[in-house]
């Protein structure tokens, strides 16, 4: 390991060593997530206060053992392994963001996913409430979903569709939620793409949710100063209230030791009924 050292997250007090460290705990949960997938990965060499770069082609210098695929010209890094997630902290990769969809389904995502983004200055609390409000739509038209913190400001809400939609149909789903949230809550949601005409509504991102784009790994850190993780979270949690800071790489591994894996329904659960009794009555002509 090269300047075991290095303060990565100066304010935690978490050094490279550290870091590393933290990553092998994680291990098994991060990789879930990202051995069947080509992976961007976000480096802050100096730590979290420093500069940063992108990287999704694997690097000259990489090892024999790190696993890649060449995918639309780019010859992306896999990480499949313990000793290529810990060989990525050494790096400083202090960001993992996976694609939508594992490798051997280019056409089609394992969820909707809806990225709720708060204004500037908007408290995590009304992103929290927003979130609920969706919850509360889709359970009253049978649709179950999943919700986890994107370890920034944001939430985001899945609903397993099993590999069994295209991206076009998905698309086409999330304008239509989308659309039905911001007209029934105009005064919550927006899905105004300019930031400066958002005023302080919530982004309903239905957009990011396309192939070849990318969305924070479960259980991958962030660059925050309280080194915070992307976390999935029980509904109930969100109900007595909660903070992104509340999860950490300092004490993260007590929760998934007791509660495990509550983001795997996601992608094991195959297509929610409640959304394929949706697409049926959609397709009706009167719908």
């Amino acid at each position: 390991m090269s300047n075991p050292d290095k303060l990565l997250f100066p304010d935690a007090g978490i050094t490279k060593f550290d870091y590393v460290k933290k990553l092998h705990d994680l291990a098994p949960f991060i990789l879930t997530y990202t051995k069947e997938r080509n992976i961007t990965t976000i480096h802050y060499p100096d730590g979290v206060n420093g500069k940063s770069y992108y990287q999704k082609n694997i690097p000259d210098h990489a090892p024999d053992y790190i696993s890649h695929r060449m995918i639309d010209g780019i010859d992306h890094i896999i990480i499949d392994t313990v000793e290529s997630l810990l060989w990525m902290g050494n790096m400083a990769a202090l960001e993992f963001h996976i694609p939508f969809n594992p490798i051997g389904s280019p056409d089609n995502p394992d969820a909707l996913v809806f990225d709720l983004d708060p204004a500037e200055g908007q408290p995590f609390s009304q992103v929290v409430e927003a979130a609920l409000i969706i919850r509360q739509n889709l359970e009253s038209i049978g649709v179950k979903s999943y919700s986890k913190t994107s370890g920034a400001t944001g939430l985001q809400i899945s609903i397993p569709l099993g590999r069994k939609l295209s991206y076009n149909h998905a698309r086409e789903l999330n304008l239509f939620f989308a659309r039905y949230f911001t007209n029934k809550y105009p005064k919550i949601f927006t899905i105004e793409r300019k930031v400066i005409d958002r005023g302080k509504l919530l982004y309903f991102d239905y957009l990011q949710m396309w192939k070849g784009k990318t969305i924070i790994c479960p259980y991958s850190p962030r660059a925050t100063k309280t080194a915070n993780i992307s976390t999935p979270v029980l509904w109930e949690e969100l109900e007595k209230g909660l903070k992104p800071e509340d999860f950490t790489l300092h004490d993260i591994m007590p929760r998934l030791k007791q509660m495990g894996d509550l983001y795997k329904p996601v992608i094991g659960s195959g297509l929610d009924d409640g959304i394929k009794n949706l697409v049926q009555s959609l397709k009706k002509p009167n719908a």
